[in-house]
């Protein structure tokens, strides 16, 4: 058996029979239908039958070390007189600034189509012409209609 030649005729396989061949070389249905995984297993078996399987010493090796684990398919009950675990957490960088945006009260301005904006950066959010904003991005949707980044379109990315 010439493996380049089979290995290379794999790529020409559709998915379904690259499933039928790996149900074919090992006698067992394919649980995936990701065609570079059936790739991937047909090709080891084809290989794995050309220059020999794992030795007998591996084998019984493997059988010992998983004979040895012990493998937990549930997670182990809370006993009921176990101190109760917090359920909340705070995100990591929770309530830090982006360091991005200028100090609250800051005036943001940017020319667009003939006309200067003002933006003015608040404590939990922006102000635009009298309305609040969460985002910078919501308040570069309002100008143009379309969605922006509001770092970007305020120029007020870093420099990298």
């Amino acid at each position: 058996m010439n493996i380049k030649a089979e290995l290379a005729a794999l790529e020409r396989l559709t998915t379904g029979e690259l499933a039928e061949r790996y149900a074919e070389l090992t006698g067992e249905v394919a649980r995936t239908r990701h065609r570079r995984c059936l790739m991937r297993k047909v090709a080891w078996r084809l290989q794995a039958d050309a220059e020999g399987d794992l030795s007998d010493r591996a084998r019984r090796r493997a059988v010992e070390l998983a004979d040895d684990a012990d493998v937990r398919l549930m997670p182990p009950r809370r006993r009921p007189d176990a101190e109760p675990r917090a359920r909340t957490r705070t995100a990591p960088g929770a309530g830090t600034r982006d360091p991005r945006l200028p100090a609250p009260g800051t005036a943001i301005t940017r020319k667009y189509k003939g006309r200067t904006l003002q933006v003015v950066v608040l404590a939990d959010g922006f102000e635009f012409e009298g309305k609040r904003h969460r985002t910078l991005s919501a308040v570069a949707k309002e100008i143009t209609g379309s969605h922006w980044n509001g770092f970007r379109f305020f120029g007020l990315r870093t420099k990298r």
